[in-house]
């Protein structure tokens, strides 16, 4: 697979709690460069973000982040906000807990609001796929399914594991065809990122990939 697809399927990404607004600057650089499908950013850098690239680079960010307990309304303020700043996408994280205590009705209603509140931009949904059992997980490919939202995303990056084959697999298998899938958390390598996107990932949530694009002068 060409190097240049695959960058065009990254959401080159940095989240970490220390990163800095010249660290953000870096990755918009890379972005701009090298043709990412996106940045993924805190909220609180989306404003600088849009001001330093304009639109020369699609800008993602999270909600509810990373552990999806806010409560759903804070999540609604949270999307709107972010898009006024000048998101583009938005991967926003499922209450975990109500899932897992059998209140669908309650997950579901959720990302049909923050559908609603994103207005028509890219709605991606974290399901943080560690902490659920096989039944769990198709029930979430359902529930996103009815939703409306665009991406069933696998992980935050901040819990117990990140992204599996066998995980995108099932999603493939149990999503519905309007529904695309981002593999994210722990793709480190092009081999890996190869098979994610054959096993039917359309987006790869990573920071690693650039960074080997950048350091073995792949392009």
């Amino acid at each position: 697979m060409d190097i240049k697809e695959i960058l065009g399927k990254c959401d080159h990404t940095l989240l970490k709690q220390e990163s800095t607004w010249e660290d953000i600057k870096g990755i918009l650089d890379d972005a701009k460069k090298y043709h990412t499908a996106s940045v993924c950013i805190p909220p609180c850098y989306i404003k600088r973000a849009k001001e330093y690239s304009g639109d020369e680079v699609k800008l993602c960010t999270v909600i509810g982040f990373p552990n999806g307990s806010h409560t759903t309304e804070c999540k609604v303020f949270e999307t709107k906000d972010a898009i006024a700043n000048g998101a583009d996408e938005v991967d926003m994280v499922i209450n975990i807990g109500e899932l897992k205590a059998g209140n669908d009705d309650y997950v579901l209603d959720e990302i049909v609001k923050l559908r609603e509140a994103s207005k028509g931009k890219i709605l991606k949904v974290i399901v943080e796929t560690c902490l659920l059992t096989e039944e769990e997980k198709i029930r979430v490919c359902d529930i996103v399914t009815k939703s409306g939202a665009d991406f069933i995303k696998t992980s935050t990056g901040f819990s117990t594991g990140g992204a599996t084959f066998e995980d995108v697999e099932l999603f493939a298998r149990h999503v519905g065809p309007e529904v695309k899938i981002k593999a994210s958390g722990g793709i480190s390598s092009i081999a890996d990122s190869e098979k994610f996107i054959e096993l039917g990932a359309s987006r790869l949530g990573t920071s690693r990939i650039v960074k080997i694009v950048k350091e073995q002068e792949l392009l």
